[in-house]
């Protein structure tokens, strides 16, 4: 049975640890707030242009395509740009993106695929070096940036079209966590190249209007497409910070009531310990007096 004096120090420790998580727990409400404003405000814009590139990508087809948009043709190698967070403390976070990347991998690999891995933020690198080590050939380091915005994603794009440039893949897919509230993050996958709107996105309805463009569609898409490269993967960072923020609000609440129903338990064992040490001490003193 622990002391008296180790009880009190267990108690202590646990306390200052509860200080601890309730504080992150403020910082990453407070946090919260401002990144999903961020996401929420992006999602037009990002949805917008989906549109627009879905509507000029319905124009064009064949060898006339820009490269981003047609692809080199083939479907053997793929490039998963896996995005996480840089630090932890988040629940299962960064635990359900990698799962969804690792079905991925196993999916591919099954087809007889190439798979490649373009690891953004350490957590996720962390978890997929444990089996995917040998598939990893770039890390993109986030952790210099105070808050995400359109210098990361422009950092994360010009890593991806070099890539694509230099022949390294025919297919790249995004993985991130696109925030629903504070309780639920979604773990997403979405193609980057060859371009494509996302799944429910569909060409604007021009009620049987026809547009000329001017340059002409294929200008405005090579033009356009890195734009829109860059727009999702802004998108996909914003919406992961936001997710970050709210499982780590998630996690820390939930760690400070563990703390709480701790601190009950060994304060209820250090009373007993307490009452049984007097009760103790009051039968030595009595039986010694009736000894005498």
């Amino acid at each position: 049975m622990p002391s008296l004096k180790e009880f009190r120090n267990r108690i202590a420790s646990v306390k200052s640890t509860q200080k601890i998580t309730k504080a992150m727990q403020m910082v990453a409400a407070a946090k919260l707030k401002r990144a999903q404003s961020s996401a929420e405000a992006a999602r037009p814009y990002a949805e917008r242009m989906s549109r627009v590139i879905a509507n000029l990508a319905s124009a064009v087809s064949g060898e006339s395509a820009p490269a981003l948009l047609r692809g080199t043709g083939r479907n053997q190698v793929h490039l998963l740009v896996v995005m996480t967070s840089e630090r932890g403390l988040c629940g299962g976070f960064n635990t359900q993106i990698v799962r969804l990347a690792r079905e991925r991998i196993n999916e591919l690999e099954r087809a007889g695929k190439t798979v490649k891995i373009l690891a953004v933020g350490k957590k996720g690198r962390d978890q997929l070096k444990r089996l995917h080590e040998s598939k990893i050939i770039k890390y993109v380091d986030l952790s210099g940036f105070r808050s995400l915005g359109a210098d990361a994603a422009l950092i994360v794009g010009d890593e991806v079209r070099a890539l694509y440039e230099a022949g390294q893949f025919d297919v790249a897919s995004l993985f991130f966590s696109r925030f629903r509230s504070v309780m639920n993050q979604t773990p997403t996958a979405l193609q980057l190249i060859p371009a494509r709107a996302p799944e429910g996105v569909n060409p604007p309805d021009l009620k049987g209007a026809v547009y000329e463009y001017e340059p002409n569609e294929e200008e405005i898409l090579e033009a356009l497409l890195p734009r829109y490269l860059n727009g999702q993967i802004l998108q996909a960072l914003l919406e992961n910070q936001a997710g970050f923020y709210g499982a780590q609000m998630s996690a820390m609440d939930s760690a400070t009531r563990n703390a709480g129903d701790l601190i009950r338990k060994l304060t209820l064992r250090y009373n007993r310990q307490r009452q049984a040490n007097i009760t103790k001490e009051l039968i030595e003193i009595i039986s010694g007096a009736e000894a005498l």
